[in-house]
């Protein structure tokens, strides 16, 4: 759990107090990309009960997140899911709200379409994390057809949502 560029530090600090607080105490969440484990101690620190589902080790489940009938996870199994700097990746929102229950959380953060250039000037600066592979799903999080519990836009560039599952 190595430090991240300056950038990507701080934001991962804000999307962490962002949702914290808006989860129940003991909230089952599955964390899909979850790296390098930051984000996942840090929730278990608080209680919640945290899965892991990444393409490689060392995640709970490894395997793609599009295929989760297939590695065994429940539908409506989690009370929240995380997705950070993943659906610009992978077209993954209908399994992400296949995977959160009724009325349950949906974390998502991505860079804005409009300035993946600019994520791509900080990257090359060392400020942010390098991309594990191309953005081929850029999407904008306002028209996203879930009821938004927050949505910002820091530094225009990136956006951070929360979303509540209404499947």
């Amino acid at each position: 759990m190595g430090r991240q560029p300056l950038v990507s530090e701080l934001s991962r600090r804000r999307k962490l107090a962002l949702f914290a607080g808006r989860l129940q105490p003991g909230s089952h969440i599955l964390e899909i990309g979850a790296g390098d484990g930051w984000f996942t101690a840090r929730l278990r620190g608080l209680g919640h009960r945290v899965t892991t589902l990444d393409l490689e080790p060392p995640a709970d489940v490894v395997g793609d997140v599009l295929r989760w009938r297939d590695l065994g996870l429940p539908e409506h199994g989690f009370d929240a899911v995380v997705a950070l700097e993943v659906i610009e990746h992978v077209d993954c929102l209908d399994a992400l709200r296949s995977l959160c229950r009724p009325g349950g959380l949906i974390l998502l953060s991505s860079p804005h379409p409009a300035w993946d250039w600019a994520m791509q000037v900080l990257e090359a600066l060392h400020l942010t994390q390098r991309r594990t592979s191309g953005h081929v799903n850029l999407t904008d999080f306002a028209r996203i057809p879930l009821r938004p519990v927050l949505r910002e836009r820091p530094m225009w560039i990136h956006q951070v949502a929360i979303f509540r599952n209404e499947t």
